[in-house]
């Protein structure tokens, strides 16, 4: 678990287990859920092609989502529309650390993960002895970790859902006999074949634009910023699927060339500028080798 939580924020780890504390009032009757599969849905776009290629797979899944100012409702929505039989679930950590707070959220997906697994525990397959999976979709290019340019390595960009923090966060479920399986099924397709490849395009049509992508979401009033990694990610998407990008309430850097003081410090789009040319230049192994790392990949 030390290994895992070091790989996903880059800090140095020390965890000490104490025994004792309030053990919770159990439930007067357990319920187990007849779902037979978890998806995690954020109220990103990826999550949202996820469930949506779930049920068109013919399974049941309990959707289970990380509560966040500005996403709720369309969690809620996304999960009516899409699975209503099934219960979403709808959690919030609401951890309150007694000093100053790391901005940066680079360990969050460990609270995510820990709802889902909770969960997935929670079904009555699992309760039957069955081994029950936990679909983590994100497409592979955020997900592997890609730096855009030499200066962006590590922990500067994200590992929420690298193959290898899932690898060892998966050898800990293991070890401990959970019985839950970590799946991204998308870890080596791109945003844009992901709105392709869904396999329910008028569902995905009446929902997408809705969806949130943007890093910087509620420092900019719950809009998208349209200039973060993730939101270029997002616009450049939407060219490969070939649909209109009509995002709920636009981008507020909606033109990325404009050469003045306001936009001087726009640095994610100098860096895919610059990762661009790199591509075009010396090839797309010129940008992408050195974060596909046989070992670390698997």
């Amino acid at each position: 678990m030390i290994e895992a939580l070091c790989f996903l924020s880059g800090d140095i780890w020390n965890l000490e287990f104490v025994g004792g504390g309030v053990i919770p009032v159990p439930p007067r009757q357990a319920r187990p859920r007849q779902e037979d599969m978890v998806c995690l849905l954020s109220g990103g776009m990826d999550s949202l092609i996820g469930a949506i290629d779930a049920v068109h797979e013919g399974k049941s899944p309990l959707l289970v989502s990380q509560m966040a100012k500005g996403d709720t409702a369309s969690q809620a929505r996304f999960a009516s529309m899409i699975a209503r039989a099934s219960l979403h679930l709808q959690l919030n950590h609401h951890a309150r650390p007694p000093i100053v707070s790391e901005r940066s959220q680079r360990a969050r997906s460990i609270a995510f993960l820990g709802f889902g697994v909770l969960a997935a525990t929670c079904l009555q397959s699992h309760r039957d002895g069955a081994i029950v999976e936990l679909r983590i979709p994100e497409n592979g290019f955020i997900s592997q970790n890609v730096p855009l340019t030499s200066l962006r390595m590590g922990t500067l960009s994200t590992r929420t859902t690298h193959p290898h923090y899932l690898r060892l966060v998966q050898s800990v479920l293991d070890d401990a006999q959970l019985r839950v399986t970590l799946h991204n099924p998308y870890d080596h397709t791109t945003k844009g074949e992901m709105l392709t490849g869904c396999a329910d395009q008028g569902l995905l049509t009446q929902l997408v634009d809705e969806s949130t992508s943007c890093g910087r979401f509620s420092r900019t009033g719950f809009q998208h910023c349209g200039r973060c990694v993730p939101c270029q990610v997002r616009r450049a998407s939407y060219l490969a699927w070939g649909h209109p990008d009509h995002t709920k309430k636009g981008y507020k850097y909606a033109p990325l060339g404009q050469n003045n003081a306001k936009h001087a410090r726009f640095d994610d789009v100098r860096s895919v500028a610059m990762a661009i040319e790199t591509v075009r230049r010396h090839g797309v192994d010129a940008l992408i080798g050195g974060a596909m790392n046989v070992q670390l990949l698997g």
